[in-house]
């Protein structure tokens, strides 16, 4: 099929190529000229594991190809997917500027039959908006159907995600639309699960309002357990055995961040209220992730007897490991507390430094764990990239001005921190006695 995507970023791109390597023919669209020319290098805008590879790929076949207008892109196209950015407004919905701006321009190119996809996390009733965005551009109406298609990709495995779905999600008025994209995706093992378009925004909102939830309930629980001696990892466990439960998403850290769980979770509270409806399980849900960071400094803090005056060091900035994404990570909010509080900050990422240092021009960033370590009084253990857990915790203590190690999102053994030199505290577990002054 002839595809058009609106977009490259961490949807809008991986989706494109892997519907290309599927063996469709797809053209994606972006104003940034810049950015379309890294792409036909083969370089990725975006850190995403595997995505240059199969860029290069298709790229080759010829399947694959860019565009700068969205006129040009969509000549031709029989589907055509909206990828763009809804970042949260300041009410708490997300600002759909850009998915109108986007309808506006399919409208007024519309010809011949074609399926516009919502692809972008929009609220419920934007698949009404959009068709009535395009109408009102003087499309045809017999020639638009405006489907919802939610993406469900995790940032870190977007590729591996596109391959392997779990479930294909298509929210249609007519059958018709519903089962040609479906047959977009024909041979991947996975439910292809058809129902209406509202349904379908819903799903998108009220999956990842779970997934944050689950992992606010954990860490909740974690706070229990640092107050009666009981270790977070092993109730986690003990419930995540009980196949009602599940295993997933029951690791007690700092809390969600990222584009979509803060978003997603505010934007449903938002929608829930123009219903009528106080989703207040949710709202705490968000409270206790808000809490995290803040109790878990708080510890650290005490067992420093302050933070004025103290170097601190951070091992990791991007909000999950494999990901170069910074947007509501909760390095961000410990650097900021940091600061405030009068400490001296120095971090590292294997990916994420440059987004960083145009947010913290204060910070020192450093390309190595154990320069960063070099004379701090603290480490705190913040992303939990796989090369951290392969660092020597004895060559870090021995650098560090007081050898503390605050494990953010319990990725080391304690006893081997211990025997490294380090006073050890993580989430989850009774810490070591706080300092008295």
């Amino acid at each position: 099929m002839k595809v058009a995507v609106v977009g490259t970023g961490y949807v809008g791109l991986p989706t494109g190529v892997v519907l290309a390597d599927l063996g469709h023919d797809v053209v994606c669209i972006d104003r940034d000229e810049a950015k379309l020319e890294r792409i036909h290098r083969g370089e990725s805008p975006i850190y995403e594991p595997g995505l240059e590879e199969v860029l290069h790929k298709v790229l080759k076949t010829g399947r694959f190809r860019t565009r700068a207008s969205i006129a040009e892109g969509v000549k031709g196209a029989e589907i055509v997917f909206i990828a763009v950015g809804t970042p949260q407004g300041p009410d708490g919905h997300p600002d759909l500027s850009q998915v109108i701006g986007a309808a506006e321009e399919i409208g007024r190119c519309v010809t011949a039959p074609v399926i516009v996809v919502n692809k972008s996390t929009v609220p419920i009733g934007s698949g009404d908006l959009v068709e009535r965005t395009i109408l009102q551009q003087g499309a045809n109406p017999e020639f638009v159907d405006v489907v919802s298609n939610p993406e469900f990709l995790r940032e870190g495995s977007a590729i591996k995600d596109s391959y392997n779905p779990d479930r294909i999600v298509i929210g249609a008025k007519r059958k018709e639309a519903a089962e040609k994209l479906a047959a977009l995706y024909k041979g991947m093992d996975c439910p292809v699960f058809v129902t209406d378009v509202h349904s379908s925004e819903v799903i998108k909102y009220a999956s990842n309002s779970f997934l944050a939830t689950k992992i606010s309930f954990i860490n909740a629980v974690s706070r229990m357990c640092e107050l009666c001696d009981a270790d977070v990892a092993a109730v986690a466990e003990g419930m995540g055995l009980d196949r009602r439960i599940g295993r997933e998403f029951l690791k007690a850290g700092l809390g969600w961040g990222g584009s979509c769980f803060p978003k997603d979770v505010t934007a449903l509270i938002a929608q829930s209220k123009d219903l009528g409806y106080d989703f207040s399980i949710l709202r705490a849900s968000s409270q206790v992730n808000d809490d995290q960071v803040r109790h878990f400094m708080s510890r650290g803090e005490k067992l420093l007897g302050g933070l004025k005056g103290k170097t601190v060091a951070l091992l990791g900035l991007s909000f999950k490991p494999n990901t170069d994404d910074i947007r509501d990570a909760k390095s961000l909010e410990i650097i900021r507390l940091l600061l405030e509080k009068g400490a001296s900050v120095r971090a590292h990422d294997p990916v994420a430094i440059s987004a960083a240092e145009a947010v913290f021009p204060d910070v020192s960033f450093c390309h190595d764990p154990y320069e960063t370590a070099s004379g701090a009084d603290a480490l705190i253990l913040v992303t939990e990239w796989g090369e951290y857990a392969a660092l020597d915790l004895k060559r870090l203590a021995s650098g560090m001005r007081q050898a503390v190690l605050l494990d953010g999102r319990r990725l080391f053994d304690p006893r081997s921190a211990e025997q490294a030199g380090f006073t050890y505290v993580r989430v989850g577990s009774k810490g070591p006695p706080e300092q008295t002054e």
